[in-house]
C-alpha cells in the first residue's frame, strides 16, 4: 500500500479538518507530518459537537485508526495535555489510538518568550506569528540544539532542558530582556510527565512497517502550501515544509510511496496575519465574505483577511505538490452573491502572467479577474453533482479547466453531511 496526502493549497484555514475527518474512515493510520499547535483543524461530529484539534491527528475519533504525530511536528506539552483532556472528557479513548515519534521536537516555555521578543523587535515588519514558540523551536531543530520527545526518556533530561533554557536567556538579552524566571515552567514540567502516558515510537519504522503490511495511511498537513518555508510567500511563512515533500522528511517515507495528493482550497481566499495577498478585498464584499464565512482563526480568533479565489497561486501549489484531486470547501459562502470573481492572472509592470513572481512581497500586482454569474440559492438539498445549480456546475468546470485537475469533493457547510462527492 501507499501513503495518500491531504494538505492545504492556500494560506491555511482551508477546511482540512472536515475533509480528513470524512476520509479517515478509509484509512488505518492518520499521521501529522509537520507544524505545531498553531494549526486548528475544526471538526463537527455527528452529534453536532465542535472540536478543534491543534496537534493530534484528525483520525482520533475513529476506534480502529492509529494516529501518529510525526517527527516533523513540534509539540507544546501543555497544549497537548489540554487537547487530550478535552478528548477524554468527550469519551474518546486516546491512549490506544495515539503514538508520538521520539524524533518530534518539544516547544519550551522559553521558545514562546523568544517568539514574542523577536516579533516585537520587528515593529511594522511583523510577520504575524501566533507567538506559540513554533519558529524558535524549529530554529533550535535546524541549529542542532533542540529537545526531542525521546529525550524525555533520558535520565539527564532536566540537565538538557536547563542547558537549552540558559541558551535562550542569552538570546533574550539581545532583545533587551533580562529574564530571571520562566512563565508556566512548573506547568510545562508537569505536562512533560503527562506525555509519558503516551506511547513513544520510532515512527519511521512504524509507518514503513504499516506500508509493507498493506495498511492504508493518510498524511495530514497543517497550515497551507503558500506558507511553506521554501516555496511560500517568504518571509511571511511558517517554519516548516507544508507541501507534499514535507511528508517524506516529516514521517520518514520514500517519495515513491506517495500516491494520491488531495489538495484543499476554499472557494475564495483568506489569510491570517501579515504578508502579501493579491486578491484581498478591502470593500463590502470582503467584509461580507468574512461575515458569512465566519472567518476568524480557530486557534487565535484573529479575523481573517478575505478575497476572491487566486488561480495563479492555486496552479503553483498544485504543481509543487503534485496534486491529483481537489476538494473545494465553503462553496456555500458564495450562495448569495449575484456575481463571483476568479483571479486568472497577475498584471505586473504592464505584463499579464499566471506565474508566481519570485518577490511577491514587494511586487506591485494587479489581479486580472473573470466574472461569473452566481447561483443565488441554498445548497442544502444538494447531495450529488446532479443536484447542483447549473451556474455552480459551470463555475466548477471552469476551475477544473484552468487548474487541469479534477475537483472530487465540494463542501457546502461545516457538517459532515454537507460534503458532496463529485
Amino acid at each position: 500500500m501507499n501513503v495518500d496526502v491531504l494538505l492545504g493549497l492556500q494560506w491555511g484555514d482551508e477546511g482540512k479538518g472536515k475533509v480528513v475527518d470524512y476520509l479517515a474512515e478509509q484509512y488505518d493510520v492518520v499521521a501529522r507530518f509537520q507544524g505545531g499547535p498553531n494549526a486548528g483543524h475544526t471538526l463537527i461530529l455527528n452529534n453536532g459537537v465542535k472540536f478543534v484539534l491543534h496537534t493530534i491527528p484528525s483520525g482520533i475519533f475513529l476506534e480502529n485508526c492509529l494516529n501518529l504525530v510525526g517527527n516533523g511536528v513540534v509539540i507544546d506539552p501543555i497544549t497537548f495535555r489540554m487537547e487530550i483532556n478535552k478528548l477524554e472528557g468527550a469519551g474518546v479513548s486516546v491512549y490506544n489510538r495515539l503514538v508520538i515519534s521520539r524524533k518530534a521536537h518539544l516547544i519550551l516555555p522559553t521558545h514562546k518568550m523568544l517568539d514574542a521578543a523577536s516579533e516585537a523587535s520587528k515593529g511594522a515588519d511583523k510577520i504575524g506569528s501566533t507567538l506559540k514558540g513554533i519558529g524558535p523551536a524549529y530554529m533550535d531543530k535546524t541549529g542542532r540544539n533542540g529537545l526531542r520527545v525521546g529525550d524525555i526518556e533520558s535520565p539527564d533530561f532536566k540537565e538538557k532542558y536547563n542547558k537549552l533554557k540558559e541558551k535562550h536567556f542569552q538570546l533574550l538579552k539581545n532583545y533587551g530582556d533580562v529574564p530571571t524566571e520562566v512563565p508556566n515552567e512548573q506547568e510545562w514540567m508537569e505536562a512533560i510527565d503527562f506525555l509519558k502516558k503516551i506511547t513513544f515510537v520510532d515512527a519511521e519504522y512504524l509507518i514503513n512497517d504499516n506500508i509493507k503490511s498493506g495498511k492504508r495511511i493518510l498524511a495530514e498537513g497543517a497550515q497551507g502550501s503558500m506558507l511553506d518555508v521554501d516555496h511560500g510567500t517568504y518571509p511571511f511563512v511558517t517554519s516548516s515544509n507544508t507541501i507534499t515533500a514535507g511528508v517524506c522528511t516529516g514521517l520518514g517515507v520514500a517519495p515513491q510511496k506517495i500516491k494520491e495528493v488531495i489538495g484543499i482550497s476554499k472557494a475564495y481566499c483568506t489569510r491570517v496575519g501579515s504578508g502579501p495577498f493579491p486578491t484581498e478585498l478591502f470593500d463590502e464584499t470582503g467584509e461580507e465574505l468574512r461575515k458569512i464565512g465566519n472567518e476568524f482563526g480557530a486557534t487565535t480568533g484573529r479575523p481573517r483577511r478575505c478575497g476572491w479565489i487566486d488561480l495563479p497561486a492555486l496552479k503553483y501549489t498544485i504543481m509543487i505538490n503534485g496534486v491529483t484531486q481537489i476538494a473545494i470547501t465553503k462553496i456555500d459562502v458564495l450562495n448569495t452573491f449575484a456575481e463571483i470573481k476568479a483571479c486568472v492572472g497577475y498584471k505586473i509592470n504592464g505584463v499579464v502572467t499566471d506565474q508566481m513572481p519570485y518577490d511577491i512581497v514587494d511586487a506591485k500586482i494587479e489581479p486580472v479577474y473573470e466574472t461569473f454569474k452566481g447561483w443565488e440559492c441554498n445548497l442544502d438539498h444538494c447531495k450529488t453533482k446532479a443536484d447542483l445549480p447549473q451556474e455552480l456546475i459551470n463555475y466548477l468546470q471552469f476551475l477544473e479547466w484552468e487548474l487541469k485537475t479534477k475537483i472530487s469533493m465540494l463542501s457546502a457547510g461545516p457538517e459532515r453531511d454537507k460534503l458532496i462527492i463529485l
